[in-house]
C-alpha cells in the first residue's frame, strides 16, 4: 500500500533522480499540468528514458506516470512513448466515468502487445473529482476495469471547472463542494475495493498543517497522500504508518480468525466481542504496515 506519492515534472531530469531518493513510496512522473504544451514531447522522452534505467527492486519507489487526459488529444502520444518502459501505473487526469477507465484500459493493451508486456500489468489510478461529471459519476469506477487499483481526488482543478473563487473558505477549511467531491472519492474507492488517496496538500512550507490534514485522511480512510514537494514525504509516511500497538492487534485479530476458519463470526478479543468490520479493519492496518500476505496468520 502506497502512503505517499510525489508529484515530478516529467521534463525535469534532475528532479526525477531527486525525487528518487526522497523516500517516497511512489514517484507520479507528470506529463500533465506540470509540463507546457511546448515541452510535452521532452517531457515523454525523459519520462521513458527514466523508466528503462530506474531501480526497479522492491525498496525502490513505484513508478506512476500521470498521462494528459482523454480529451486532450494527447493520451495516445504519452502511452505510446511510456507503456514500453512498463510504469506500474498510469494516472488519468479528469476522469469522467467508469466508461473513462474502459477506454484507458484498452488503450494501454495495445500498447502492451506492441512492447511484449503482460497484458493488465501495469495499473490504473484515476483522478475522479477534476470535473463535475466524474463527482456526478462517482459510482460508475466501480467494476469497470481490473486495472483500477486507487483512485484520488484533487481539488484545483474541481475549481476552476465549476467557477468557484477558492476551493477553501476564510478559515482554511475546504467548502462544502469540495468536502463532497473528498467524501465521494472515500466511498467510490470503498465501493471499486482500490486504495483512496487524498489530495495533495498546497503550502508545503506547513508541515503543521500538512499533519493535521494526513491525520483527518488517516481517520476517514483514506489509503494515502499525494505530495508535491520532497519535505512532504517524510510527514506523510508518519501519519499513513500504524502505531506499533495497532498493527500487533490487528495480527492478533488476524490470527484469532484464521485460527477459527472461514465460518467464524463473533469472537472475543481481551473480553471485547469482535467480528467481520474488525476482521476488515485489521486486514487494512496490516497492509498499511507494509506485512506482506504469506506474513499474516492465515494468508499464506
Amino acid at each position: 500500500m502506497m502512503r505517499s506519492l510525489l508529484f515530478v515534472p516529467g521534463d525535469s531530469e534532475r528532479k526525477m533522480e531527486k525525487a528518487a531518493a526522497s523516500g517516497a513510496d511512489a514517484l507520479i512522473l507528470d506529463l500533465e499540468d506540470s509540463v507546457a504544451p511546448s515541452r510535452k514531447a521532452e517531457a515523454r522522452r525523459m519520462v521513458a528514458s527514466y523508466l528503462a534505467g530506474a531501480d526497479r527492486s522492491d525498496q525502490a519507489p513505484k513508478l506512476i506516470v500521470r498521462i494528459n487526459a482523454l480529451d486532450t488529444g494527447l493520451t495516445d502520444d504519452d502511452l505510446a512513448a511510456v507503456v514500453a518502459g512498463a510504469p506500474d501505473a498510469i494516472l488519468l487526469p479528469k476522469a469522467g466515468s467508469g466508461a473513462d477507465l474502459q477506454d484507458l484500459g484498452a488503450r494501454i493493451a495495445v500498447e502492451e502487445a506492441e512492447a511484449g508486456l503482460p497484458d493488465g500489468g501495469i495499473r490504473v489510478h484515476a483522478l475522479m473529482t477534476e470535473t463535475a461529471g466524474g463527482m456526478l459519476a462517482a459510482s460508475s469506477f466501480a467494476s469497470k476495469s481490473a486495472r483500477l487499483s486507487a483512485l484520488a481526488w484533487g481539488a484545483e482543478d474541481l475549481a476552476a471547472a465549476i467557477g468557484a473563487a477558492s476551493n477553501k473558505d476564510e478559515e482554511g477549511r475546504y467548502t462544502d463542494v469540495f468536502r463532497m467531491a473528498r467524501s465521494l472519492t472515500i466511498l467510490a474507492a470503498a465501493h471499486a475495493d482500490v486504495d483512496a488517496i487524498d489530495t495533495v496538500f498546497t503550502d508545503f512550507r506547513d508541515a503543521g498543517g500538512l499533519e493535521a490534514e494526513c491525520r483527518a485522511a488517516v481517520r476517514d480512510g483514506f489509503s494515502g497522500k499525494m505530495a508535491i514537494h520532497p519535505d512532504q514525504v517524510g510527514v506523510i509516511n508518519m501519519a499513513f504508518t500504524p502505531a506499533p500497538a495497532d498493527v500487533e492487534r490487528a495480527v492478533r485479530i488476524l490470527a484469532l480468525f484464521a485460527a477459527a476458519g472461514p465460518d467464524a463470526g463473533v469472537l472475543s478479543l481481551d473480553g471485547k466481542m469482535i467480528d467481520r468490520p474488525h476482521l476488515r479493519q485489521a486486514e487494512r492496518v496490516a497492509r498499511r504496515a507494509g506485512l506482506e500476505p504469506g506474513a499474516l496468520p492465515g494468508q499464506d
